[in-house]
């Protein structure tokens, strides 16, 4: 009976102690508080050095040490689905994430959808408005409390060919993010789609299973698949934005001071992250070009093709999402 007991005390202590491990993420231990962030950029991406030069140093000096960051670049803590999901239940205090979360909610995916923003200046605007604070709602109640939007780019297709017209899509094998939008619109573009996980991509493009990818240039050269490719088209048929995601109950419980020090922080970097990331890009072009990736830029009739080509993907989401075509147009008239 008492090793019964014993055993039974055992299990129970096994129980609460994962049951607590959660609530006792990022709290105070000998007066100091850790802040954990998650990504999947690399180290040299304009993302963590954002971080490393702003939002750290701001955070750990503005409250006297008593928060201490700590950054955990590409995909550490795991993959984006992970640290999401980490952020959401509170295992991970903070998040650079993509717009994943749409899964759950729609409409925080309708921001990257094709062609709706024209340059930076316009992306920043907007999404720093009416436009981002909607959105912004939808990840509260998902548990998560945006801080800031930065900007992971524009996005262009890759490939071990030139794409110069609409039909060297035709039985193009394209690498899309496993997201409805991005698959419809590779589908749109008259591609043979293959979704994949941006980790498998490299080995995929190098044994041959698909002909290229899309992601923004500077994702090209930080992941390494400029080596497996040869050829850039300058689609931009996306514009794909981060956010600074932390878990709302950890935000709720901070004080008003503090509070005010991570959303100036966070501001602070996001908007260094904007500069950096477009200053870098002429940098990545030459970069590229110097290892042998040559560019096309559509001329006129190419572009109107792609874009008139994403008008049924539209009329698609208008029909499946009653708030869609009110929120587009919110977006086209601030343009």
């Amino acid at each position: 009976m008492k090793a019964f007991l014993t055993m039974m005390i055992g299990l129970m202590l096994v129980v609460l102690t994962g049951c607590n491990a959660l609530e006792t993420a990022g709290k105070e231990r000998n007066g100091v508080t850790t802040i954990k962030i998650a990504n999947y950029f690399s180290e040299t991406h304009p993302q963590n050095i954002a971080l490393r030069e702003k939002f750290k140093p701001m955070v750990e000096e503005q409250t006297d040490g008593k928060y201490v960051v700590e950054i955990y670049p590409g995909n550490e803590l795991g993959d984006e689905d992970s640290f999401t999901s980490g952020v959401r239940i509170g295992s991970i205090q903070m998040a650079i994430t993509g717009m994943g979360l749409q899964t759950a909610n729609p409409k925080i995916g309708a921001v990257e959808w094709p062609y709706l923003f024209d340059d930076y200046e316009q992306a920043n605007r907007i999404l720093n408005g009416e436009v981002g604070d909607e959105i912004g709602e939808a990840f509260r109640e998902l548990g998560a409390e945006p801080l800031a939007w930065t900007a992971n780019g524009f996005r262009s297709v890759s490939a071990n060919r030139e794409i110069a017209s609409m039909e060297d899509f035709k039985g193009f094998r394209l690498r899309m993010t496993n997201i409805p939008i991005f698959i419809n619109t590779g589908k749109a573009l008259g591609a043979n789609v293959q979704p994949l996980a941006l980790s498998e991509v490299f080995t995929a493009i190098e044994q041959g299973v698909i002909d290229g990818q899309e992601n923004p240039i500077t994702t090209l050269k930080e992941s390494g698949l400029y080596e497996v490719q040869s050829h850039v088209t300058e689609t931009k048929h996306m514009f794909s934005p981060n956010v600074y995601l932390m878990n709302k109950e950890f935000f709720d419980g901070l004080d008003d001071e503090t509070r005010e020090i991570i959303l100036a922080a966070a501001k602070e970097s996001a908007n260094y992250e904007w500069e950096l990331l477009q200053e870098s890009e002429s940098e990545t072009k030459q970069f590229l070009e110097e290892h042998g990736i040559k560019f096309t830029v559509p001329d006129e009739k190419f572009m109107n093709e792609l874009r008139d080509s994403m008008e049924p993907v539209y009329e698609d989401l208008y029909k499946k999402y009653d708030w869609a075509e009110e929120f587009i147009n919110k977006i086209h008239e601030q343009k």
